[in-house]
């Protein structure tokens, strides 16, 4: 499967993003320095930056992410706005939010590797789009491997949950309360330049 290799902290300073977002808190460049001071950048490489901004944040490659952006204007609403929600709603990313995974690409193996149910039956498709009421769940079969036992108990890693998730205390349990809104994207884009990208 096709994959982005170049270095998380090197692509973060780049499309201007802190590492966290992606689950690297401890990463961090000072190479290029002067980067910020560049020539003013055209419409076209802007609208371009959000969109690699996007897709490298979810880990989503350029057919997928078309794909989702059609199916986001086709909805009711903002396109932008339905495409971020679309993002924040694939089961790889509600794995990351719930705390099962340090980052996305973790989130996405783990997935794919058919460690959780949704629902109650075993989902092994990243982009799987949750909905309000799901409950996503480590299988009972997988739960005894050390990297799920440690998830629980006193010595657990406490994890800041978005608004719109909940997750049982003590439990690998977790549940959609509400679908994502606009206002719980924890970094900064210009969707709108990726609507004016894709609506050339």
């Amino acid at each position: 499967m096709a994959k982005n290799t170049q270095p998380i902290a090197k692509r973060c300073k780049a499309l201007g993003i802190s590492p966290a977002v992606m689950g690297y808190a401890k990463k961090n460049t000072t190479r290029n320095s002067g980067n910020n001071m560049r020539k003013k950048q055209s419409e076209y490489a802007m609208q371009l930056k959000e969109k690699q901004k996007v897709k490298f944040i979810y880990g989503v490659l350029e057919k997928q992410f078309r794909n989702a952006f059609e199916k986001a204007a086709s909805r009711p609403g903002q396109a932008g706005e339905n495409l971020l929600q679309m993002m924040e709603c694939r089961l790889d990313n509600v794995v990351f939010r719930l705390g099962y995974a340090q980052t996305r690409r973790d989130a996405r193996q783990l997935v794919s590797h058919a460690h959780f149910t949704v629902n109650g039956k075993k989902v092994n498709i990243p982009s799987y789009q949750i909905k309000a009421g799901d409950v996503i769940e480590v299988r009972e079969s997988s739960r005894s491997s050390a990297k799920f036992a440690k998830l629980v108990g006193p010595e657990a890693p406490v994890v800041a949950l978005p608004a719109w998730l909940e997750r049982e205390a003590g439990t690998l349990k977790g549940t959609v309360t509400r679908l994502p809104e606009r206002s719980d994207i924890d970094y900064e884009v210009a969707e709108h330049l990726i609507v004016e990208l894709y609506s050339k």
